[in-house]
């Protein structure tokens, strides 16, 4: 009977160790294209999303030629734009061309923590407009602001310390995310051919997971040009950036059209770099697919035309370029590994009526709740962490309203690079080692519950065991994790 009842919780709790980053981080929430339209897009809005596009654990500096960012966007600590060549407008939530899915109008669309300076001869707008009408947001700040920031009705700029708070927990879940994905075990390898890099999957596993010891592309000689090979349809693709310090990616390789290889890719690419005090991330090229770096002292300076995908950072950000640089919002939507186990219950219950448990054990707070695990799991492909929990416990998304009333278009030019292509994504699962009890919930953002993405699977386990006058199964809850 023991055997038989820890056999599908088994089954289950493998399962369980590919999640989605759940609210505020991740998929998009709210009015939903489907499918995203391709950068550079500069036509009417396509929706909207209230899930964090931008997240900067420390300081966010604009500089250089930047131009926009697009989508919701929250930095921890100070916003600074000083441009140079006499400074000049910073688009903020709306942008002339990207996806064109910002957050619902007259909810916060740019969150800081302390102080915003916007330096002599230059401009924030938050908000913007299509040919049917305008999407404004608010700016909100929790210290001291300087200089112009003009927001689109019925956006508005206003002082609230405490606005951050909701934010400040997803430091440690991206942490936590960034130092799992870079504890698993490669399924690929990355072949380097004069500026040719190509990454070959086995073709098999649903999460690929590359770790490349060393810089893609260098900082005088030819850009890479990106391929993928062995990419089941559907994977999700991490690339674990682990070499040397400072990290730099500079690629040609990416133009956002339908077909490019990397266009296909995007919602399930994931560039992590999990420890660097540094990295750039550069090159001509419509960069495709999220960022996300665990240090929390780290910097990551992006300088590309056009960065499509969130940006999750524990540190800063430094966004500068000659040409009109721009981060676009479009989501990530691929699953990632989870470095702790479920707790399932494999304790035969000998009452002739039993009670069986189809909701996932774990936090019911609204606080995300990193679980830490210091022994690995075992996997078929991948091997498992023993790092930090990156599954965070999802309860209600921190953004505003969710209509989407759409708007004129103050778009402007975009610089359209494009290269080589790459191709498609793909997930592998492990099995759970001994759990260890959940450190204390990170103060955090109070998130959305989306439901528990296996409760069909509970449910049906729950009736196995039922006939055999079993146990209980608790499963872990599955997270729902313009150009200038």
């Amino acid at each position: 009977m023991t055997a038989l009842v820890a056999t599908p919780v088994l089954a289950l709790a493998t399962i369980g160790q590919a999640d989605q980053l759940a609210p505020p981080l991740g998929p998009c929430v709210g009015s939903c294209p489907n499918p995203y339209p391709n950068p550079p897009h500069n036509g009417d809005f396509a929706g909207s999303d209230s899930t964090v596009n931008v997240y900067v654990g420390g300081n966010y500096r604009v500089q250089g030629r930047a131009a926009e960012a697009e989508g919701k966007i929250v930095t921890v600590k100070d916003l600074t734009v000083d441009k140079s060549d006499g400074g000049g407008l910073f688009n903020m939530g709306v942008v002339g061309v990207g996806s064109r899915v910002p957050p619902p109008s007259g909810s916060d669309f740019v969150t800081v923590g302390g102080a915003v300076d916007v330096k002599t001869g230059n401009r924030i707008e938050v908000g913007g407009s299509d040919s049917k009408g305008s999407r404004g947001g608010n700016l909100v700040y929790g210290t001291t602001r300087a200089g112009t920031i003009d927001t689109v009705a019925p956006g508005t700029v206003r002082k609230d310390p405490a606005a951050i708070d909701a934010y400040t927990g997803l430091t440690r879940i991206i942490e936590d995310h960034s130092t799992c994905m870079a504890d698993q075990t490669a399924t690929g390898t990355l072949k380097v051919d004069g500026n040719l890099y190509t990454f070959t999957g086995d073709g098999t596993s649903m999460r690929q997971v590359f770790n490349v010891d060393r810089n893609i592309g260098n900082p005088t000689g030819a850009a890479a040009d990106l391929v993928f090979a062995g990419i089941p349809a559907g994977a999700t693709v991490i690339v674990n950036m682990v070499g040397p310090d400072p990290v730099l990616i500079r690629t040609n390789t990416g133009s956002g059209f339908p077909g490019d290889q990397l266009t296909d890719m995007r919602p399930r690419l994931m560039w992590n770099i999990p420890k660097a005090a540094a990295a750039t991330i550069t090159g001509g090229a419509q960069f495709q697919g999220s960022i996300m770096s665990g240090n929390p002292d780290g910097t990551v300076t992006v300088s590309t035309p056009g960065t499509n995908g969130r940006v999750y950072l524990a540190g800063n950000l430094v966004q500068e370029g000659s040409g009109g640089t721009e981060l676009h919002a479009y989501p990530f939507d691929g699953d990632l590994p989870v470095c702790t186990t479920p707790t399932p219950s494999t304790s035969p219950s000998d009452s002739i009526s039993p009670s069986p448990s189809s909701s996932p054990s774990g936090s019911t707070g609204p606080s995300p709740s990193p679980s830490e695990s210091t022994k690995p799991s075992p996997s078929s492909s991948a091997s498992g962490s023993t790092g930090p929990s990156p599954s965070p416990s999802p309860s209600s998304s921190p953004s505003g309203s969710n209509s989407p009333a759409p708007s004129p278009s103050s778009s402007s030019g975009s610089p359209s690079p494009s290269g080589s292509g790459s191709s498609g994504p793909a997930p592998s699962g492990s099995t759970p080692g001994t759990p260890k009890p959940v450190p204390p919930s990170p103060g955090g953002p109070s998130l959305p519950s989306t439901g528990d993405g296996l409760v069909a699977p509970a449910a049906g386990a729950a009736a196995v065991l039922l006939a055999l006058g079993g146990g209980v199964i608790a499963l872990a809850r599955r997270g729902r994790g313009r150009h200038g």
